[in-house]
């Protein structure tokens, strides 16, 4: 069994800035959590605590139901891999893998098989005799996680591992983790401010913001459901789009038009009728449409981006810039050559996935 739990812990430097406040999170056996956020949110403090790297101010962290806010990094039974690679220059592929197994004494034997099990898992066997400057980025990083696994921890924390990496080789070994997730038994704790490492590596995503915990949840659950405005839109590929709105008769007034809302939300919401909200809608979920009528949004095209099998569209909507992704197989003929600056689009928001945050509070009202 290789959980982890974090009951309350926070992070105060000496100056009183307090880092991360209040982290609650029960990891179980062999799952795969992603700590997400901006820069300075506190993802990478809270895994180093994890790691015994910083000093829980307050809180209680267990590894295993063992209570570890003093336990020596080297006794908590992890393995942490760095955005940095942190390999020793001046030792082999091999040297570098053996490294913490000499240090803990593992015969020689079993030692070998360790290292040749995890450099066939990674694909690295045949560079186990270079040296760290003759190894590529990507190389590199499969050396810094297999000096982790050979130690088959309990826990494998990841700060930020595929930062350094073009955007091809992250793809790459994004597909490489998922894959190495299958193949060893441990618990990994993974921290990216990368929105889609976290939606395709993870089990359940931690969305963090300025030290607190803004949503725990699958990615579907992020996703659909996400808790405030923050994460509605830190999730999602461009970004969700938001309107000023108001409620009124079943519907939403929304630039100008009544946009029509599901049963569903119109029965979670009950009797809003009046009262002034956001409204939040995924530019996936905005569809073209050559109608025009009440709830059509008309705009004037002016940024089209060809995605290939999709245009991502920046759509002016009554002075609202308002960003729609349109699938080219959703297009006339007329269209599918290109999508030129000037040109009027009309659009309809798809009701059932139409979001509602109350003004004061940013959080989701359905």
């Amino acid at each position: 069994m290789s959980t982890v739990t974090l009951k309350g812990v926070k992070k105060i430097y000496d100056n009183a800035v307090t880092a991360v406040h209040s982290f609650d999170l029960d990891i179980a056996d062999k799952e795969f959590i992603v700590l997400v956020g901006p820069s300075g949110c506190g993802k990478s403090t809270t895994l180093r605590m994890v790691a015994g790297l910083e000093e829980i101010s307050e809180g209680e962290l267990y590894i295993d139901s063992k209570l570890c806010n003093d336990v020596e990094p080297k006794d908590r039974d992890i393995a942490m891999v760095f955005q940095s690679y942190a390999l020793y220059p001046h030792m082999t592929v091999r040297e570098n893998m053996e490294f913490p197994l000499k240090l803990k004494k593992v015969p020689k034997e079993e030692m070998d098989k360790r290292v040749k099990d995890a450099a066939e898992i990674l694909g690295i066997t045949q560079y186990l005799d270079r040296k760290p400057k003759a190894l590529s980025g990507g190389q590199r990083q499969r050396v810094a996680i297999g000096r982790a696994i050979v130690r088959e921890p309990k826990v494998l924390l990841m700060d930020e591992p595929l930062s350094n990496l073009d955007a091809k080789l992250r793809n790459e070994m994004r597909a490489e983790i998922i894959k190495l997730r299958q193949r060893i038994n441990t618990t990994f704790v993974y921290v990216t401010h990368d929105q889609t490492e976290a939606m395709t590596l993870a089990d359940r995503i931690v969305i963090m913001k300025d030290g607190f915990i803004q949503q725990i949840g699958t990615p579907q659950e992020v996703f659909d459901h996400p808790i405030n405005i923050f994460v509605a839109g830190f999730i999602g590929t461009p970004q969700m789009n938001f309107f000023d709105a108001k409620l009124s008769g079943g519907g939403a007034q929304v630039l100008g038009l009544n946009i029509p809302l599901s049963d569903a939300t119109k029965s979670a919401l009950g009797g809003a009728d009046g009262k002034e909200v956001i409204l939040g809608i995924r530019p996936e979920h905005i569809r073209f449409t050559t109608e025009s009528g009440e709830g059509i949004v008309n705009g004037t095209v002016e940024v089209s981006e060809m995605m290939g099998s999709e245009y991502y569209l920046h759509v002016n909507c009554g002075g609202k810039d308002v960003v729609v992704r349109v699938p080219t197989a959703d297009l006339p003929d007329s269209l599918r050559g290109g999508i030129r600056y000037g040109t009027q689009m009309n659009f309809v928001f798809r009701p059932d996935s139409i979001h509602l945050f109350d003004k004061a509070t940013e959080k989701n009202l359905i």
